[in-house]
């Protein structure tokens, strides 16, 4: 067991880690329990209790719970959280506000699905971990290639889908900011691994969400295959957002160091 934590890279951080992320699950059954009573209403005994276990949901929770564990850093991890909870209200209030896709309990939007955005945030972080290791020897070449390819081809599949709400001022500003990212991004390799994090766990996420009528897209599939490249998308937004508060923090910290310095010399 020792050398299994020790191989996950799991410290006294990965535990305050699960403990804030068991103790927001804790909340959001408590104050919303009218959706917990939904869900076992659907539980009348004709059927063995396996039956009624959502081993999809239970296996992403696992795997989420696990893979915020891993190499956890407070510090680091708290900016991820933060941005993390930002940027997941922005997207809920854009995609809600449009009618892209909506609620069961027609909330716009749900606060209760905000806090799974910083824990998805943390979870694509460590996937982004193990995909920058396996993939140290591939040439910046093809990373360059591929950056165009797959980010130009995201933007085309995002102006199709949100054509219907072309001329709201959510799904322009969300134009916009996608397409600054895209041309100003220089760290193609990162990018696309990040891109892909977001992707593999975003399919998951919208499978599940989807088939279970959680929430619904306005072409009614299952999940529509732009969703869950968005949160591919959503995930490169939100690492470079912040990248760009951590050197902004830093700046900052440094111009203090410099006027302390010349207070003390004067």
């Amino acid at each position: 067991m020792a050398k299994l934590r020790d191989l996950l890279g799991f410290n006294r951080h990965s535990y305050t880690l699960l403990s804030i992320f068991l103790l927001i699950c804790l909340l959001i059954v408590y104050i919303w329990w009218p959706l917990v009573e939904d869900y076992v209403s659907y539980m009348d005994g004709r059927f063995a209790w396996y039956y009624y276990i959502d081993w999809l949901l239970l296996g992403i929770f696992s795997f989420m719970s696990l893979s915020i564990m891993a190499h956890a850093d407070l510090k680091t991890d708290g900016l991820i959280v933060l941005v993390g909870l930002c940027g997941g209200l922005v997207i809920e209030s854009w995609g809600t506000q449009t009618n892209l896709w909506h609620y069961y309990t027609a909330e716009r939007p749900p606060l209760w699905i905000i806090p799974a955005w910083p824990i998805a945030s943390l979870s694509i972080d460590r996937i982004t971990r193990v995909f920058v290791w396996s993939t140290e020897r591939v040439s910046k070449t093809i990373f360059s290639l591929a950056y165009w390819v797959t980010f130009v081809g995201f933007y085309a599949l995002m102006l199709v889908f949100v054509g219907p709400t072309i001329g709201k001022s959510y799904t322009q500003a969300a134009l916009v900011i996608c397409a600054i990212i895209i041309l100003t991004t220089s760290d193609n390799r990162k990018a696309i691994l990040v891109f892909l994090a977001g992707s593999a766990l975003g399919y998951f996420l919208e499978r599940w969400g989807t088939t279970r009528e959680c929430w619904t897209y306005y072409t009614n599939q299952t999940p529509p295959i732009f969703a869950v490249f968005a949160h591919g998308m959503a995930a490169v937004a939100f690492w470079r957002s912040a990248d760009l508060l951590r050197k902004l923090f830093a700046k900052h910290i440094s111009g203090l160091g410099m006027k302390k310095a010349l207070i003390d010399r004067d």
